[in-house]
């Protein structure tokens, strides 16, 4: 059957990143839709490595870029729709963002967090993301997934361990679309919460700058940006990349920085954190790839 998507070879994964970094992709392809994205899987070698890609926030692909196919799943996974008794249908591909203003405008309350989150429901079901004291999986009734053999299932959270920042139990299968059980709101006083959680996002994060979010998990009872900061570290640089001065948990590309600047940087907070306080931070990014030949 014929693709309907874009389809495109040796894809530089840097503008795909939030980080502005990564090396190309073996093949990348943006599916027009879930049926698209179905016929697409199903003509892929049996033995092929997928990467889903969604805003590429939370992710460090590494220079020597990822001998696999890479799914674009904020292109075509888009569908979003109110449902009875203020449930929201939402697919992986869609903002965040979008979604927490949306709900809003519909009067359906719970996902204003979302709003400063950088990435796609995809990779906030997949990583449990939070922010302002929400989660994720605070409000999922269930999920669709699909496999690389395009089989699609319906899941419960009970399906999975759900986990700070954490989602385990996926099994060889992405997020397709999520549902989700809101709460009723007035729309004024929920898009004025937004705007007030975004204030607060951009006094407290470098969002000027390239950034991954959060590099680091907060360990139980304290804070990473906290640990980093008392141990000397906001304006450490290595390359171009650069440890907030801003938020000591956000490390930003600031002069043209390449994975491998990042890395090392990630690397080195983690040494100097665990010399000054004991304490081994685990990072939230996810980070993949082959490192470049040099």
């Amino acid at each position: 059957m014929a693709l309907r998507g874009n389809i495109y070879y040796q894809h530089s994964l840097a503008k795909h990143t939030s980080w502005r970094v990564g090396g190309f992709a073996k093949c990348f392809y943006q599916p027009a839709d879930r049926f698209d994205l179905i016929d697409f899987l199903q003509q892929l070698p049996k033995d092929e490595v997928i990467i889903c890609l969604g805003l590429g926030s939370n992710l460090l692909i590494r220079d020597g870029g990822l001998d696999a196919t890479v799914i674009a799943s904020f292109s075509g996974l888009s569908a979003l729709k109110p449902l009875a008794h203020h449930q929201l249908s939402v697919e992986a591909g869609v903002p965040c963002a979008k979604v927490a203003k949306q709900c809003a405008r519909w009067g359906f309350g719970g996902m204003e967090f979302l709003a400063g989150i950088p990435g796609t429901i995809g990779g906030a079901l997949a990583m449990n993301a939070g922010a302002f004291g929400s989660e994720t999986w605070d409000w999922v009734i269930e999920v669709e997934t699909i496999n690389r053999h395009a089989q699609i299932q319906v899941k419960t959270p009970q399906d999975f361990r759900i986990a700070y920042r954490s989602v385990t139990g996926l099994k060889d299968e992405w997020f397709l679309s999520a549902r989700l059980q809101l709460k009723p709101v007035d729309s004024d006083v929920s898009q004025q919460k937004i705007q007030t959680l975004l204030q607060q996002r951009s006094l407290s994060q470098p969002t000027q700058w390239p950034n991954g979010g959060s590099v680091f998990r907060n360990p139980k009872g304290d804070y990473a940006a906290r640990l980093i900061e008392t141990a000397g570290l906001k304006g450490k640089k290595i390359g171009g990349a650069c440890v907030s001065e801003k938020h000591a948990n956000f490390i930003i590309n600031q002069d043209h920085a390449n994975a491998w600047d990042i890395e090392q940087l990630i690397l080195f907070v983690q040494q100097q954190v665990k010399q000054c306080h004991g304490v081994a931070l685990i990072p939230e990014v996810h980070i993949i790839g082959e490192f470049a030949q040099s």
